[in-house]
């Protein structure tokens, strides 16, 4: 296909506003002549699959857009045609043969590519939703929990793109799209061989730049040898000083965290090579988490470079310095036990020393000679699974996360729309503990994603799990006996303590009942990073 076709496609239908985006860059504000001869009519059958339904509009390079319906799997498609087919549509056809080999959530599929020498057609996914220009127009510059989550699934896109070896090349706000059912999609890939993928990344830094402050960076020295007018009508460009840098998003608006803004400006520096799209991934995915764990923004800017001498990421710093403080623990205990040694080695010396007396976990001895107490320790889970009673078993995955020592990955429910209530789908789901053996319990600790959670916990005596969502309901009418109070809209530590000291427990239910918000309220989800039991 001509190196500079595309539009997005703007319609409006019965079932409300539908956004679809053509092949190619998109369209300027006025649309070319539209080739009338031989032009396809309502109703009409392509290959004997595809009905046309709606004629949407014509990008600008006179190909049409339609909306049709795949007869057969009765799917609703986009089937853009061009006049004529043959050797002029070749590029368009293996571009559409090469796209249709990347699956990714995150991409636009593409279903079919025909060339019946008068014309040549490409069917590919319908996507109903609004562009990501569309919506910050709409609504304004996005919070940066959103602004994150949509420059991740961008660059997990592109992630999938290169892999292959292409490029997309024709990444903006026009060509991101957000689909009614909040799925980001990426559309309109380019692939006349002009681009490269350190440009796929740039502009992931542009479409991060543009969510969060309602801007294109590039409006001045566009990406891809384009106009400042065309590909991307109406964005307004950055404010830019007397030297035409352009304000970082932090200086456009409050709010904004430190690490979202270096990332988003590092990305758009020129002098600082980006990393690969698959680690850009990896690095969006990490920070794709809720604004209040504060880690992230005290770790500083995210750079991606470093000179001899350099800093290195913050990301890898915010480890390091769990490492130190776990490490400088480490060494306290040490200490006290050392000195507690040498007090203990040197009273037997020398009679004329009081006792000195040394702290301890155990309780003192009774006069009637009572054992002393058991001391307080972390206690190995053996087991742990997670329960769905009334799901389709899909989240059940990755409960190993949640006892594995690494609080910054964990095991995490779907994200659910309507309300906090998993929905109105759910009661609830739960995580399922096995200590191994019956203990004395003395608190249970779980690290949480984010606050605003509602859990409770339980305990019963079933250990053998089951394996089918009719046996998790079993599991949990067996696990009635609740622990204390529910902690309700509790923090991302919620300690659970109020286990009876004369029973023991091994096997416990951390039963879950409300989510927190997500992405401004619009979706709710909780993530379990890790949950610890003390005891004896």
């Amino acid at each position: 296909m001509p190196s500079s076709t595309g539009p997005s496609i703007d319609a409006i239908t019965e079932g409300g506003r539908v956004t679809q985006v053509g092949e190619g860059q998109e369209a300027e504000e006025t649309s070319p002549t539209v080739v009338t001869f031989g032009a396809p009519t309502v109703g009409e059958l392509l290959a004997e699959r595809y009905e046309l339904v709606e004629h949407i509009n014509n990008d600008s390079a006179g190909r049409l857009v339609w909306r049709g319906v795949d007869v057969v799997l009765r799917r609703p498609v986009a089937v853009v045609l061009r006049y004529p087919g043959g050797d002029s549509a070749t590029e368009m056809l293996q571009a559409a043969v090469a796209a249709s080999r990347v699956i990714h959530p995150n991409l636009v599929g593409v279903y079919d590519a025909i060339d019946e020498d008068d014309r040549a057609y490409v069917v590919r996914e319908w996507v109903d939703g609004q562009s990501l220009r569309e919506l910050v127009a709409a609504d304004g510059p996005l919070d940066p929990a959103r602004a994150t989550a949509i420059g991740n699934a961008v660059a997990s896109a592109l992630a999938a793109v290169h892999a292959t070896g292409m490029v997309h090349g024709n990444l903006h706000p026009g060509t991101v799209m957000i689909s009614d059912d909040g799925r980001v999609v990426l559309a309109d890939a380019r692939t006349d061989g002009a681009d490269s993928q350190e440009n796929d990344l740039r502009a992931v830094g542009g479409v991060l730049y543009f969510a969060l402050t309602g801007h294109w960076p590039h409006g001045e020295a566009p990406l891809h040898g384009a106009t400042a007018g065309h590909g991307r009508a109406a964005l307004p460009d950055a404010v830019r000083d007397a030297g035409g840098a352009i304000a970082a998003p932090r200086q456009m608006r409050a709010g904004v965290p430190a690490y979202l803004d270096d990332l988003t400006m590092d990305l758009l520096d020129p002098e600082i090579p980006p990393p690969s799209s698959d680690v850009l991934a990896a690095e969006l995915s990490r920070l794709d988490i809720p604004a209040d764990e504060q880690f992230l923004e005290q770790a500083g800017p995210l750079r991606f470079t470093a000179d001899p001498g350099e800093e290195p990421s913050p990301l890898a710093a915010a480890g390091g310095r769990k490492v130190a403080i776990g490490i400088a623990g480490l060494l306290a205990v040490a200490l006290v036990g050392l000195l507690i040694g040498i007090n203990a080695l040197g009273g037997g010396d020398d009679g004329d020393k009081e006792p000195v007396a040394q702290p301890t976990n155990s309780a003192p001895a009774t006069d009637g000679g009572a054992e002393p107490a058991a001391q307080v320790r972390k206690l190995t889970i053996e087991d742990v699974r997670i329960i769905d009673p009334e799901g389709d078993r899909a989240e059940v995955r990755n409960a190993e996360k949640v006892i594995d020592g690494d609080e910054d990955d964990g095991w995490e429910t779907n994200s659910y729309r309507t309300n906090a209530k998993f929905g109105g789908l759910k009661k609830g789901m739960g995580v399922w503990i096995d200590l191994g053996a019956p203990h004395t319990v003395k608190q249970l600790e779980a690290t949480l994603s984010a606050t605003g959670a509602t859990v409770e916990l339980r305990t019963g005596t079933r250990g053998d799990f089951p394996s089918t969502s009719s046996g998790d309901k079993q599991l949990l009418n067996a696990y009635s006996t609740v622990v204390g109070p529910p902690n309700e809209d509790g923090g991302t530590k919620m300690i659970f303590n109020a286990f009876e000291p004369d029973q023991k427990y091994q096997y416990l239910l951390f039963w879950i009942t409300k989510l927190p918000a997500k992405d401004s309220g619009n979706s709710w989800k909780l993530g379990v990073q890790e949950i610890t039991v003390q005891g004896s």
